[in-house]
């Protein structure tokens, strides 16, 4: 990353994210008491999460990534006993374990009020590729080539380029221009038992992380870019396109 473009985003992550607390401070007990209302029990959730990738260790002759790990904040917009026998998966379009007013939360990317505190504190930044689970992070890195690449040097985000750009489900919209690479991306060797695999949505939105990781070596290219993100990011949540 570009020392001036360094600054320049954490400068704009602490006051974003101070002044996004400020105003949205007044829905916390509003959210909170929906919540409970619905699903009685721990209002926020906490969660291992994998930021920026600080190199590799070799296990058993493999070379796995490793990431900085920190705790996740966000209203908890599924049941209390979730992963109780799935343990760790990635959410799923109209997955049973998430509440009607979790759905709500989601849609309108509401459940992530909390990560301004994470950002506030250094864990995440404003705009960045999405945190995932340590573990599957791992194993996502496993299955598609370069996949850990989107987080060197990058803090994950609360919203970023692919979150703005893609639809709920993680696929491009008909008419867009990056509609036109679907074909290489998903199912690639066209495989019955892959179709529909998780690994084809993040294959798509790997492509939008490294191009914001990209911008970040120039402040030129950085600014108008993140500005934008920023900028249409509650558009995305007025609209429900969250996931």
């Amino acid at each position: 990353m570009n020392p001036s473009v360094r600054v320049a985003k954490r400068a704009i992550d602490v006051l974003g994210s101070a002044v996004g607390i400020a105003v949205t401070l007044p829905l916390y007990p509003v959210i909170a008491a929906a919540i409970y209302a619905e699903s009685p029990g721990p209002i926020f959730y906490k969660q291992r999460r994998a930021g920026m990738l600080i190199g590799t260790e070799v296990r058993d002759g493999i070379a796995y990534p490793r990431f900085v790990e920190f705790e996740m904040r966000k209203f908890r917009s599924m049941r209390v006993d979730a992963e109780k026998y799935t343990g760790a998966v990635l959410a799923q379009e109209n997955d049973p374990r998430i509440t009607r007013v979790g759905r709500f939360l989601r849609k309108s990317r509401l459940d992530e009020l909390p990560q301004l505190l994470n950002v506030l504190l250094g864990e995440m930044s404003l705009v960045g590729p999405r945190p995932e689970r340590p573990e599957l992070l791992v194993n996502l890195a496993m299955a598609i080539p370069f996949f850990e690449e989107r987080m060197r040097d990058v803090k994950p985000g609360i919203t970023g380029l692919a979150q703005v750009s893609l639809g709920y489900t993680g696929r491009a919209a008909p008419d867009s221009e990056v509609a036109a690479f679907e074909g290489t991306l998903t199912n690639p060797f066209e495989l019955d038992e892959a179709e529909g695999a998780e690994a084809d949505d993040m294959r798509m939105k790997l492509l939008f992380d490294l191009a914001y990781a990209a911008s970040l070596e120039s402040l030129r290219a950085y600014l108008p870019l993140e500005l934008k993100i920023i900028f249409r990011t509650p558009l995305v949540m007025v609209l429900g396109l969250g996931r």
